[in-house]
């Protein structure tokens, strides 16, 4: 399959057995209840913004524990193409080593995104402030996501680029080596990286930058405003002064160095699997205060039947007896305009719930790695369960579900929720859990160690690039 995990070299992290890599991986079914304390590696989010806000900083910057993923390798290359020095140093973490990263003169290159959308969103950007072409494209799939706002704002910018008019990937960014800025109008109704992309670099616009956005929503606000705190945390001031204005005057990015928070949107399938194996995950790191969009998990799960506590930095989700032990996820109308990314687990957990169910607000998820709302009915439907596709979102009325083959789409997202469902559902196979390495290559460890069970040894390497 076009895309696969597994058709690059993982990165610093677990190394996948060769079965977990090159075929069906057999979710292990819960025996018991949980009782789990996990830690989990850096924010894919943050370690992405930081890694671009350190490459335009007015100095070396230092990431300590960041996230050694394939979307954040994919950064890094693309970074290192444009002339940006990124050396890894001994860190104190559990997961790999820390980055520094020095900003040099910024040239022309190549730009492989994979399917990436931080680093399809935010390089193009900064491809315009190099000297010389940049070309950029991604995995097969990519090619069907959103990029026609990120080429309109860039002409809309005075940059060149050349995409033959498909307003997708690949295309041609013809940097001069500066951007004028000004006043900018888009459409990010598809996505907030196209904001998040033009802020991390518009304070190095010679102009600065006025973005207005003209859609009638913004899906993932959470997420532009992690980018505003990560342009305070270096000094830089971005004004609001009207819903959907930014407003960033030209202005150095103070090199500082910072740590990666743990990434809270794949806890999600961690902290979900105790309403369905029974008793308690903990994650421990936990931060008091996060712009992450997975904190909302601390809210939705008790919304579906969880009891959640916090202590010091660690936080606990107790499901009780579940669904194992025989008590259905509560039935709910959800939201998600706030993070799409929380539905896929929390669409797996509602095919197990005490009545029909609706998520809402997840119409953008169909351009993400994949359709997810179509691939999440598919496959819950494989299980013999029956999910409804909205115009924005899903429709899901509980059935018994059975063994059987789960699609994972080279979606990361899709993958930990087949792994999800197997746990009270016998013989589920996914088929490509290595594309977990987008975000997470410790994965299968990890859920193994959730479950006690003995996992392979983590080992940590130099980063293939």
């Amino acid at each position: 399959m076009p895309g696969r995990a597994d058709e690059f070299e993982l990165p610093v992290g677990h190394a996948l057995t060769e079965s977990e890599a090159s075929g069906p991986w057999k979710a292990p079914v819960a025996t018991g209840p949980l009782a789990a304390r996990l830690t989990l590696p850096g924010s894919k989010s943050l370690t992405n913004r930081e890694l671009v806000l350190a490459a335009l900083a007015d100095g070396p910057s230092t990431l300590h524990r960041p996230l050694h993923s394939r979307d954040t390798s994919l950064m890094v290359a693309g970074l290192r193409g444009l002339g940006v020095d990124i050396a890894e140093r001994a860190g104190d973490g559990e997961f790999g080593p820390d980055l520094r990263v020095t900003p040099g003169e910024l040239l022309g290159g190549s730009i492989d995104g994979g399917l990436a959308g931080t680093v399809l969103r935010f390089l193009p950007i900064v491809a315009a402030l190099a000297l010389g072409p940049t070309s950029v494209d991604g995995d097969p799939y990519a090619r069907k996501r959103p990029m026609r706002t990120t080429i309109d704002a860039l002409r809309g910018l005075g940059v060149e680029v050349n995409d033959d008019g498909r307003g997708t990937m690949p295309f041609t960014v013809h940097g001069t080596g500066g951007v004028r800025g000004g006043e900018l109008a888009i459409d990010a109704s598809a996505s907030s990286q196209f904001v998040s992309g033009l802020l991390l670099a518009a304070p190095r616009f010679a102009e600065g930058l006025t973005l207005r956005h003209t859609g009638e929503r913004l899906p993932s606000m959470p997420h532009i405003r992690m980018t505003i705190e990560c342009l305070a945390a270096r000094g830089v001031t971005v004004e609001e002064p009207e819903p959907g204005v930014w407003v960033v005057a030209p202005q150095p990015i103070r090199a500082v160095d910072v740590t990666i928070e743990p990434d809270l949107s794949n806890a999600g399938p961690f902290l979900g699997a105790a309403l369905l194996a029974g008793g308690t995950v903990t994650i421990a790191g936990w931060p008091a205060r996060t712009t992450q969009v997975g904190d909302e998990f601390l809210s939705l799960l008790p919304r579906l039947g969880a009891t959640v506590t916090r202590d010091g930095d660690a936080v606990t989700v107790d499901g009780g007896p579940g669904v194992r032990g025989g008590r259905p996820v509560r039935a709910a109308d959800l939201d998600l305009t706030i993070g799409g990314e929380l539905a896929p687990t929390i669409a797996t957990l509602l095919a197990f719930a005490d009545g029909p169910s609706t998520v809402t607000g997840i119409g953008h998820l169909r351009g993400h790695e994949t359709d997810r709302l179509t691939a999440l009915a598919t496959e819950l439907g494989r299980l013999g369960g029956e999910v409804v596709e909205l115009d924005e979102g899903l429709e899901i009325h509980p059935r018994p579900l059975h063994g059987g083959a789960w699609e994972a789409y080279a979606d990361h997202r899709m993958a930990t929720s087949g792994a999800l469902a197997g746990l009270v559902v016998p013989e589920v196979t996914v088929d490509d859990i290595a594309t977990t390495a987008k975000t997470l290559p410790e994965f299968p460890e990890l859920w193994s160690r959730m479950l006690g069970r003995e996992a392979g040894a983590t080992r940590w390497e130099s980063l293939p690039l």
